[in-house]
């Protein structure tokens, strides 16, 4: 071979290496390489590589459903975890199939929501025996009470007195109200029991009906329901609607449109774009409802999960702050106005720095490229 061939050779052979070295680089940064990089990262999630958390949702088939799963995938996705959803649409059944599911995977992490029964309890426990990292939203206390959980909670109580005031301030200390709630829900619990303080409290507020199912028709359910209960109390015998949910409220305010009694004010809990939109409809009777960022509410999950992934100290319970939203702010803007522009008008809706670490923005950033 003489030297103008040996020398192509050589060329050709450090191209192929070149391309070799550079292919092993991307694939190491695709696997997380590029996380190892950055500054204060954890030791403990540098040594678990590729995280796995599943989301696992009891109740289902709301907006503020799809708003919580979409929050957790969201920011779990945006520290480079590997985040799967499950809402179960409220059948017990397949929620504990899904924990049970969980438990037997190679998750590092589980987020579950609505626990609300005794065998969440033992589910929970088993989680935690295969060394699983918990976070429990909207669940019993007992759950909380398994070592090494944090159960998270929108701050019920808040929620139910923000609304419950706007109704005394707007509708008197004599008014006569219908409740909308149902029990065996920690959060309605909660809820009810702010309500009660305020019957005591006011004591010339008269409670004339109530109804409370928790289906998936629930809108529907309420909606009849409250269609039944305008045909025996005439104009006058009702002044507002107390809906502790947001599903409560889309029926209650469907019904009394049909029926031509938007006199009758409803004050609820919860917020989604479909609530917002009906809450903007001319002669809405929606005129306030209390609530907390479901998006957020997930994503604030994940970073717990994050933490404890990281072997940082996390809290035993966590409550997320409330806000009052009233048709009045609604009209302050010149367009309508949805859950990405809500910030506009309510100050701090959407955001939250509360339990992001400094490692968890540069993780972030890190992926982001």
């Amino acid at each position: 071979m003489n030297n103008k061939k040996k020398l192509q050779a050589i060329l050709v052979f450090m191209l192929a290496i070149m391309i070799v070295v550079t292919g092993c680089g991307a694939d190491k940064a695709k696997q997380g390489g590029a996380s190892k990089e950055v500054q204060n990262l954890p030791a403990k999630l540098k040594e678990k590589g590729d995280i796995k958390v599943k989301v696992i949702r009891k109740i289902g088939g709301d907006d503020h459903t799809a708003q919580f799963l979409a929050g957790a995938k969201q920011e779990g996705e945006a520290l480079g975890f590997k985040v799967d959803t499950f809402s179960a649409n409220g059948d017990t059944a397949k929620f504990l199939d899904a924990i049970e599911q969980a438990a037997g995977s190679d998750a590092d992490a589980v987020i579950l929501s609505h626990g609300d029964d005794p065998a969440t309890v033992a589910a929970v426990q088993k989680l935690r025996d295969k060394g699983i990292e918990v976070v429990a939203f909207d669940s019993l206390p007992e759950v909380g009470q398994v070592g090494g959980v944090t159960l998270t909670s929108q701050k019920d109580e808040a929620l139910a007195q923000y609304a419950l005031d706007q109704l005394v301030k707007e509708k008197g200390e004599q008014a006569k109200i219908v409740y909308l709630w149902v029990d065996g829900f920690p959060p309605m619990v909660r809820r009810n029991k702010v309500y009660e303080e305020t019957l005591a409290k006011y004591k010339g507020i008269t409670e004339v009906g109530r109804f409370g199912v928790a289906s998936d028709n629930t809108s529907v359910e309420t909606q009849n329901a409250v269609a039944a209960l305008l045909t025996k109390h005439p104009k006058g015998e009702i002044d507002a609607i107390f809906a502790t949910w947001d599903a409560f409220a889309i029926g209650a305010t469907r019904a009394l449109v049909e029926a031509g009694r938007t006199e009758i004010k409803i004050y609820g809990i919860d917020v989604s774009n479909a609530d917002l939109q009906l809450m903007q409809e001319e002669n809405s009777p929606w005129v306030a409802t209390a609530a907390v960022d479901a998006k957020m509410i997930g994503a604030i999950n994940v970073r717990l999960a994050a933490k404890k992934l990281a072997g940082e100290e996390t809290p035993a319970t966590f409550d997320l702050d409330a806000a009052l939203i009233t048709q009045e702010d609604l009209k302050k803007s010149d367009k309508a106005v949805n859950i990405s522009t809500l910030a506009d008008i309510i100050p701090g809706w959407g955001t939250s720095d509360a339990l992001e670490e400094d490692w968890m923005k540069a993780l972030k950033e890190a992926n982001a490229k």
